[in-house]
């Protein structure tokens, strides 16, 4: 039989160890929480350079929907090409031609107006400079809003869908930023 001195002993590693455990549960279900949101909804992500100035600046901090994968045209996109995370606007989508006659979008043969350009000319360019007459299926090209300083689709090819990491289209860093953007 247990002494009553034992007794008391165990009692009191069973509180110490049941008083731990209520104060650390909350605190690792909380950080497991965070981690699978980072990893698999929503995390931030930070511009690097001018390429989408003038709707993106240099060292803004966006939330990156990892969930969204079905890219519409114009999304902006954020994907890794050589172990860097860059962002892009997508211009043309699988089984589309794109050109760029005196300035203006045409995708299919069909004029896309680019509002948000503000008046930026694009250089003129077609699909067959890099290598396609249309784009192929899980492939995507990418442009950024600052035509005249970007690596882009024009100079890294067409983007695979399994390189793109989600949309992003809103901004949380500068404070004076924080809110949507197109």
């Amino acid at each position: 039989m247990e002494t009553k001195e034992k007794q008391e002993t165990k009692e009191k590693q069973e509180s110490k160890i049941s008083k731990f455990l209520k104060g650390t549960v909350p605190y690792v279900i909380i950080i497991t929480a965070v981690v699978l949101v980072r990893s698999f909804i929503i995390t931030p992500v930070q511009v690097e350079g001018l390429s989408m100035f003038s709707t993106l600046e240099d060292k803004e901090i966006l939330l990156l929907k990892k969930y969204d994968k079905s890219y519409k045209r114009f999304d902006i996109v954020v994907f890794n090409y050589n172990g860097a995370k860059l962002i892009k606007r997508v211009i043309g989508l699988p089984g589309e031609t794109v050109e760029y006659k005196e300035g203006k979008l045409y995708i299919n043969g069909k004029y896309i107006p680019e509002p948000f350009l503000n008046n930026k000319v694009t250089a003129d360019f077609n699909l067959e400079e890099i290598g396609y007459d249309k784009i192929p299926e899980g492939y995507y090209f990418v442009m950024g809003d600052n035509r005249t300083n970007s690596t882009d689709s024009r100079i890294l090819g067409l983007i695979p869908s399994e390189d793109i990491d989600g949309t992003t289209s809103f901004a949380i860093f500068p404070l004076d930023k924080i809110g949507p953007f197109n």
